[in-house]
């Protein structure tokens, strides 16, 4: 058993701290094949009626996964570093389908592997040092552990906004989205997880849960997201493809629009055409064909370059200056796409 994990019984509450406060939480394979067992077994303890997941220290939640383990990792053997996520994915899938309770404090950095440890529960409580973010199409991947499922259904085209550009979001914003379902400052966190786990559960775990997220949560004041709104809604719902989007901001003289073009031409472009395919497949998927989906998906990532070359720049060298191949959209064409959503055979992922 790994320490990186935590595993407490507070009264009726199963209770997860990842504990990897130096590397911001980021999830191990140890943690996540650790995290899916604990999960089966509380979902079939009748001594367990909730389950609250949080992160050590002051600065995050969850980061993600180890990317540069993964680098290092597929480098040798892609197939292998694929079992991380393939251990991921199933676990996203157990708190999808989770039978009881699952809240999440956010409170913190929540990125990533992050997002599928907190999203797909039933309660997501942000804080005020919450930053949400979904940057993957940074580092030559795509916003994955379920982001084909949650982030069409956010409404208009903020999903695919928030997947294409990785936007963080603090508090007020993830509210609005509906990345969190409550906010609490900081300094009531404590007290709220002392509520929590002090309270009878004995007869509508949710509701009672519900309503006393409902009696600490505060106003998180206005989102930033909503004074762009209208321009979101505008260049990224409804487009036929990311063409269509990029003309369209193209066309906009607007600070926003040149903004975001800006830190579109910073993506790489082919995770830029999967992201934009992934969110077109995923809106029409159950949650289960998603996971299913964007393993395949990953599977092709770690045998290309893009994702070596991100992590290189971003996280290795530091340079912030990687060299994408193809290094434009229009290099990448569909037939290109449409090859990392084939089926893999044996390897596909099967979930419990």
């Amino acid at each position: 058993m790994t320490d990186e994990i935590v595993f407490d019984r507070v009264g009726v509450w199963g209770v997860v701290t990842l504990n990897r406060p130096k590397a911001l939480n980021a999830l191990t394979m140890d943690m996540v094949a650790a995290f899916r067992a604990r999960l089966a077994e509380w979902a079939d303890d009748h001594g367990v009626s909730a389950v609250l997941v949080k992160g050590a220290g002051e600065k995050a939640f969850c980061a993600g996964g180890d990317i540069r383990w993964l680098h290092d990792e597929a480098r040798k053997d892609p197939a292998s570093a694929c079992e991380f996520f393939r251990e991921e994915y199933r676990n996203n899938a157990a708190i999808h389908h989770f039978p009881k309770p699952y809240v999440a404090l956010i409170d913190g950095v929540v990125m990533g592997g992050g997002v599928g440890v907190s999203v797909h529960g039933d309660f997501r409580v942000a804080g005020d040092r919450t930053l949400f973010a979904m940057p993957e199409t940074g580092i030559g991947l795509f916003p994955d552990v379920g982001g084909g499922h949650f982030m069409p259904r956010l409404g208009g085209g903020l999903g695919l906004y928030l997947a294409l550009t990785g936007a963080r979001a603090k508090a007020a914003d993830c509210l609005y989205s509906g990345v969190a379902t409550h906010y609490a400052p900081t300094d009531k966190m404590p007290a709220l997880e002392a509520a929590l786990t002090d309270a009878d559960l004995s007869g509508d775990p949710g509701s009672v849960i519900g309503h006393i997220l409902d009696t600490y949560a505060e106003d998180a004041g206005a989102p930033t997201l909503d004074d762009h709104r209208q321009a979101i809604d505008r260049h990224f719902a409804g487009k036929a493809g990311l063409d269509d989007i990029i003309e369209a901001l193209r066309a906009d003289d607007s600070a926003f629009a040149a903004e975001t073009l800006d830190v579109l031409e910073r993506m790489s472009p082919t995770s830029m055409r999967l992201t934009f395919e992934q969110m077109k497949r995923g809106a029409g998927l159950g949650f289960d064909e998603v996971m299913k989906m964007e393993f395949r998906m990953v599977r092709r990532v770690m045998e290309g370059h893009d994702f070596f070359e991100g992590v290189r720049a971003q996280i290795i060298d530091k340079d912030r200056a990687p060299q994408w191949r193809p290094a434009e959209i229009a290099g990448v064409g569909e037939a290109d796409v449409a090859r990392y959503f084939d089926d893999l055979g044996d390897a596909e992922l099967v979930l419990p």
